[in-house]
């Protein structure tokens, strides 16, 4: 029975015996069986499976176009499901790179990549067996072989690493012995053989009707190491979608989640723990920093997880800074409250400490939550739909011009040397984040101080929280 089945049996036996108080901890379930319902309606999936280190990142990178999977020579590099889009033919699939599966493993990360890669079986609709021609057909390649073809999903037979085929003709006549077919050998390195594989994805294809993704809101997750961003995207998701560990840093790739519920459409990205420059050691995690910032320049909204217990540190600040100067919609998640020793004032306290240390984002709310028993959880849809909104926010020219008057009648301009600021007119330029423009006799006279009345102004009238506001000045003559 697959993973969708038997929640969807977990739930109909929550049905029929009324109990309320299981309902409320599996609420999550209906979120996976409507997701299940719409995987016809969505693009079609592809999973790359296999041991590690048999190249599977490097052919994953060189599909979809781009450098999205880190690949180092070095195994289990790749420890949760990747995904991207990649177009073949005009036909659109998203594509799953996993990490290398051990079927044997007690190590408890290489046993929850195995379980990982077990749920990107699950949800393809076509999957890739990608093995090492080189090393031939191992002990795991059999038993890999055997859980595949329980899965009754269509398989793609890849042998990797054929770099010169003339050498290794014979060689691949092994890999019929695995009884999954013809086998194509490939070299994903020097880009032989990658033609075949996309032409045999193709003929697996099912047919399929994209979702609009003008209506999903990109959310990614971010803060330092360790803080929970993984636990929360899991209890959000209501299965283990993202490995969690101890270990701080075990998430080394920004990685993408699908979820729809009551609420509306999202895509979750998980990002690698954004440490100290001086403490990135290992040339992989330089390449997971620069997956997180990418990963905020994707995004509609960033969720800034604090641990509670630690409050704010140097670093978090450093990495709210990304999201602020990137443009972004900010939360400002308290994560591990339920640890937190409290009084009847912690509350608006640790919010005054918050701002105190994060004064450039005092426009974010913040919410204390915990990840792992789901306290306050559900309430941070409603705040990144409204987030959003508001980052994406377009005032009428007359409708800001009025106030804009009324501001100015409240507060004069500045003057300098007996020259006063004129302000002619504000009209607004662009949105994500709400960006003004202010024509005004001389951007000289316009001081910060005064820039930053008129944005207080603009928010305490259109709202615009939790987004950046951005103002640029011009002289009425500029074009």
């Amino acid at each position: 029975m697959s993973y969708y089945e038997r929640q969807v049996e977990n739930f109909e036996i929550i049905k029929l015996t009324y109990n309320m108080y299981w309902y409320k901890i599996n609420k999550n379930v209906l979120s996976i069986i409507r997701r299940k319902e719409r995987s016809n309606m969505a693009k079609p999936t592809v999973a790359i499976i296999g041991r590690p280190n048999v190249g599977k990142s490097t052919f994953f990178n060189y599909i979809v176009g781009k450098r999205i999977s880190i690949v180092q020579d070095e195994p289990g590099v790749t420890r949760d499901r990747i995904y991207a889009e990649a177009t073949w033919r005009g036909k659109t699939f998203n594509l799953i790179d996993t990490g290398g599966i051990e079927p044997e493993s007690e190590d408890v990360i290489l046993s929850q990549m195995r379980e990982q890669a077990n749920i990107a079986i699950g949800v393809a609709d076509v999957i890739i067996f990608l093995t090492d021609i080189k090393q031939g057909v191992t002990e795991a390649d059999k038993d890999i072989a055997l859980m595949l073809k329980k899965s009754k999903k269509p398989i793609i037979l890849v042998c990797n690493k054929a770099d010169n085929f003339g050498k290794t003709s014979d060689d691949i006549y092994e890999f019929y012995s695995l009884g999954l077919g013809d086998p194509y050998p490939v070299s994903a390195v020097n880009a032989i053989g990658i033609g075949d594989i996309l032409d045999a994805i193709y003929d697996n294809l099912p047919n399929s009707v994209e979702d609009d993704e003008s209506t999903i809101i990109k959310v990614a997750v971010i803060g330092k190491p360790n803080v929970g961003k993984s636990s929360l995207i899991n209890k959000i998701l209501g299965e283990n979608r993202v490995i969690v560990s101890d270990i701080a840093g075990t998430t080394r790739d920004a990685i993408d989640s699908e979820f729809e519920n009551e609420f509306g459409k999202y895509l979750f990205i998980d990002t690698a723990g954004i440490r100290r420059k001086s403490k990135v050691e290992e040339k992989v995690e330089k390449y997971s920093v620069m997956r997180s910032i990418l990963a905020v320049e994707r995004a509609d909204v960033c969720l800034l997880m604090i641990d509670a217990n630690e409050g704010v540190t140097e670093q978090d600040t450093k990495i709210a800074g990304e999201a602020h100067e990137a443009g972004k919609g900010i939360i400002i998640v308290v994560n591990k409250w339920d640890e937190y020793e409290k009084d009847t004032n912690t509350i608006e306290q640790y919010k005054k400490d918050v701002y105190n240390k994060l004064s450039y984002i005092s426009y974010a709310p913040i919410i204390f939550i915990s990840a792992k028993t789901g306290q306050r959880v559900h309430n941070l849809f409603e705040m990144i739909n409204s987030v959003a909104n508001q980052n994406a926010m377009r005032v009428k020219t007359a409708v800001l011009n009025e106030v804009l008057n009324e501001a100015i009648s409240i507060v004069q301009p500045p003057t300098d040397k007996g020259k006063r600021l004129k302000i002619f007119y504000m009209t607004q330029a662009q949105t994500k984040p709400p960006t003004f423009v202010v024509f005004v006799n001389d951007k000289k006279l316009f001081h910060f101080s005064y820039e930053r009345y008129l944005v207080n102004q603009i928010r305490k009238e259109f709202g615009l929280t939790g987004t950046p506001v951005r103002m640029i000045v011009r002289e009425k003559n500029e074009h």
